[in-house]
């Protein structure tokens, strides 16, 4: 039984430390414009929503084309700036 419990409380606090959180300091649309994914990828959301997304939640996955082809962009916000990754579809 104790084993069982603590399976659980390892998942339990393994989910909670994978939620993302808001950043410390929020990202501004001239620090999202340095980013270049809007010159890299066809992104359908403004940067407005993206901004909010990522003022909110620290994250946001995208969908975009790059070179016609379908990707998700995921862009992580950290104190060091902001991390972008690109996935295929």
């Amino acid at each position: 039984m104790r084993i069982i419990q603590s399976l659980l409380m390892v998942l339990l606090l393994s989910l909670l430390l994978a939620c993302s959180l808001p950043p410390d300091k929020p990202v501004t649309r001239k620090e999202l414009g340095q980013s270049g994914i809007y010159r890299t990828y066809k992104i359908e959301e403004s940067p407005e929503e993206v901004l909010n997304a990522l003022n909110m939640e620290g994250e946001v996955v995208l969908r975009g084309e790059y070179m016609n082809r379908p990707v998700y962009i995921k862009i992580l916000a950290t104190s060091d700036g902001l991390e972008v990754t690109a996935f295929d579809r």
